[in-house]
């Protein structure tokens, strides 16, 4: 799957010390669903276990690269899948690195074709907290519409936070 910014793909073995790193970034953990690392061993099993059919893991994990040099950029994850009611939650990380570049964006379009046209969902949504002014700006850029605030819904381990869930309909 690739436009003209990004080509989304299968995790790879190879992709193992850099998974490793994105998932134990900590400033990661508070918009996210852990706040505990994981090991080398832990991802490994996890990439090699993983069939990559959202249909039998019940989630989708895919590579952001860019399509010029093949440099992995970010991960986009389909996840809550729910084949009765055909949606699944999408959740996106791109390395500091390469933000504000269009990376997201891209990944975005690109993941809404591949969930319109071939595992036909009607739609996706996603959590954000409500101080998350990047991803807001994001999400409500590429067509997603605020669906609802859930009270202290985010939790930093000190305080807790407000969230909206955003929808977008295929």
């Amino acid at each position: 799957m690739n436009n003209d910014k990004v080509n989304l793909r299968a995790i790879e073995p190879e992709d193992l010390d850099w998974l490793y790193k994105i998932e134990n970034d900590e400033q990661l953990w508070n918009i996210g669903l852990t706040n505990v690392p994981y090991s080398r061993n832990i991802l490994l099993d996890y990439i090699t276990q993983s069939r990559a059919d959202i249909y039998a893991d019940k989630q989708l994990r895919l590579v952001i690269e860019d399509i010029n040099d093949k440099t992995p950029v970010g991960i986009i994850d389909l996840v809550n899948f729910s084949p009765r009611h055909l949606r699944a939650e999408v959740g996106i990380v791109i390395e500091k690195k390469f933000r504000n570049k269009g990376f997201a964006t891209s990944a975005l379009l690109k993941i809404f074709d591949y969930c319109r046209n071939v595992i036909h969902l009607k739609q996706l949504y996603v959590v954000i907290g409500i101080n998350n002014l990047v991803s807001i700006k994001l999400f409500e850029n590429v067509g997603f519409v605020d669906a609802g605030l859930l009270k202290s819904w985010l939790s930093d381990g000190e305080k807790w936070e407000n969230a909206r869930v955003y929808q977008f309909f295929l």
